[in-house]
């Protein structure tokens, strides 16, 4: 028995709980309300599934100003949904938002009638980051305000860490703008799917600050250079490069999003599956919905992926390098198109923060050994140095609030000024400041669940040692159960390593 065709009697073998009568589920529901309307219920104080953990830190507590209404919570038999609610301001993740989702998070964790947990954002955003404007404006009063938004971001790494080791099936609906702190919602969640309206980035940079929410462990594990290339630019990931690139694990049409709800909101899992078996059947169940992808490969590929595994290699040791071999492939490059691309990131980097970009750097280098708790807590050390530091409160007064076209007046003002004393700054404790305390001691060094989703390219050119282009296909199709992607992605691999 093939393990597709055993997930698919599971699922269709369970009964609802709360039903006398049994109930066999089709393999593809036609469901055109979303999740069942009858059986749906929004609601913003405790359900009773359980009643909200008691919290022994005060971050959080409720404050005042608080919105009531910034985040929706649903539920819809076995799913239980969270939906960012600040349309007009893209979902952008404030303190208000992250009280609500956290004791929601834990509350579901206890409880046997919730199965998944699906989080979305409303409008064109999943969730575009941070609002990083209310933290400039505090950091501008002085050392009280600046230790506000270190709380703010003790907060968020709080949440992050909660939903990159949580114990239910979590899946997001990167649908829309998903960059900073949306990216933190998502990024280390087991399923993240992906539509054409994608979009995804790590654009601190460009606000004088560095790419944080757990991107020092996701970045440094991405393939080749992508994660370096991705986090110093701020270059922008659309729908299906998201997915081959493996920032997103599955890529569904928009369109279809409401129903592939609905359709998990059927899943009932027996006590004793295991959290790893609960992936399989969720994994084959949004491959359902998979209904093609847009572009045969990625944007990058062929010769730009090359070049850019080269230039932002993780033994490059510094920017001065990195710049030197961009320099080289805009004046001696194979191509027009390879000579245009490097003149843009040499332009690119010079117009970043020059500190921002050189901590970045080094935190590529050192966060592929930090494990996921680490991540966050060192993460915060940092964060909480840049709110001290001039370049975040001048980015984004420039680029977000006054959205002037010229760069900043950024401090140090040239890459070539940043010592390796003002890097090395970052990636110690602030004196007087204690560590970041997570919500639970849950840790790990690897991703549990990143066989969920397309195979990497190590994976693709160790099969295709001895075997024909369709033996390496079929092997990795059947292993990957035919998932959507594959086959593109090994054609792609392949042409790299002729």
């Amino acid at each position: 028995m093939s393990l597709r065709t055993s997930i698919r009697r599971t699922a269709t073998s369970l009964n609802w709980a709360s039903r006398t009568t049994t109930c066999t589920m089709p393999l593809r529901a036609k469901i055109t309300n979303p999740a069942m309307l009858s059986a749906s219920r929004q609601y913003s104080s405790p359900s009773e599934d359980a009643a909200p953990a008691a919290q022994p830190h005060d971050l959080l507590a409720r404050q005042k100003g608080d919105d009531p209404d910034d985040v929706i919570f649903t539920n819809n038999y076995g799913v239980r949904s969270i939906e960012l609610n600040r349309p007009k301001k893209l979902n952008s993740l404030d303190g208000s938002m992250a009280r609500k989702i956290i004791p929601r998070l834990q509350e579901w964790a206890k409880s046997e009638l919730a199965g998944v947990v699906v989080i979305k954002g409303s409008g064109r955003a999943f969730c575009a980051g941070g609002d990083v404007a209310l933290l400039a404006k505090w950091n501008k009063t002085g050392e009280e305000g600046q230790q506000r938004s270190a709380d703010y971001f003790a907060l968020e790494y709080k949440l992050d860490h909660m939903i990159a080791t949580y114990t239910k099936p979590y899946v997001a609906f990167m649908d829309g703008i998903t960059m900073g702190g949306g990216v933190g919602l998502s990024i280390h969640a087991p399923f993240r799917i992906a539509t054409e309206n994608t979009l995804f980035a790590m654009p601190e940079t460009t606000i004088g600050f560095f790419p944080d929410v757990g991107a020092s462990f996701f970045l440094p594990r991405m393939e080749g250079g992508l994660g370096t290339y991705l986090a110093l630019t701020s270059e922008q990931l659309k729908g299906a490069d998201a997915f081959y690139h493996g920032v997103a694990t599955h890529y569904v049409h928009s369109s279809t999003l409401q129903a592939l709800e609905a359709r998990l909101a059927e899943l009932q899992f027996p006590d004793y599956m295991d959290l790893q078996a609960r992936f399989k059947i969720i994994n084959a169940t949004i491959e359902e919905y998979a209904t093609g992808l847009p572009s045969s490969r990625p944007h990058i590929s062929g010769a730009l992926r090359q070049t850019i595994d080269k230039v932002f290699h993780r033994d490059q040791p510094s920017i001065a390098s990195i710049l030197e071999s961009l320099a080289d492939v805009r004046d001696n490059g194979a191509t027009e198109d390879l000579k245009t691309w490097a003149k843009k990131t040499i332009d690119t980097l010079h117009t970043r923060s020059p500190i921002a970009v050189a901590v970045a750097l080094q935190q590529m280098r050192v966060g592929r050994r930090w494990s996921i708790a680490e991540t966050f807590q060192r993460e915060h050390d940092i964060a909480t140095h840049f709110m001290a530091h001039p370049d975040f409160v001048e980015g984004v007064t420039a680029r977000l609030i006054e959205r002037k076209k010229e760069r900043p007046n950024w401090e140090p003002n040239k890459l070539e000024d940043v010592s390796e004393a003002d890097v090395h700054k970052f990636f110690t404790r602030p004196e007087g400041k204690q560590g970041l305390t997570l919500l639970s001691n849950a840790n790990y060094d690897q991703y549990p669940h990143a066989w969920i989703g397309l195979p990497k390219d190590d994976e693709i050119w160790s099969e295709a040692s001895g075997k024909s282009h369709e033996d390496v296909v079929a092997t990795l199709l059947e292993k990957y159960e035919g998932k959507q992607g594959v086959r593109e992605k090994v054609a792609e691999a392949l042409e790299r390593l002729r």
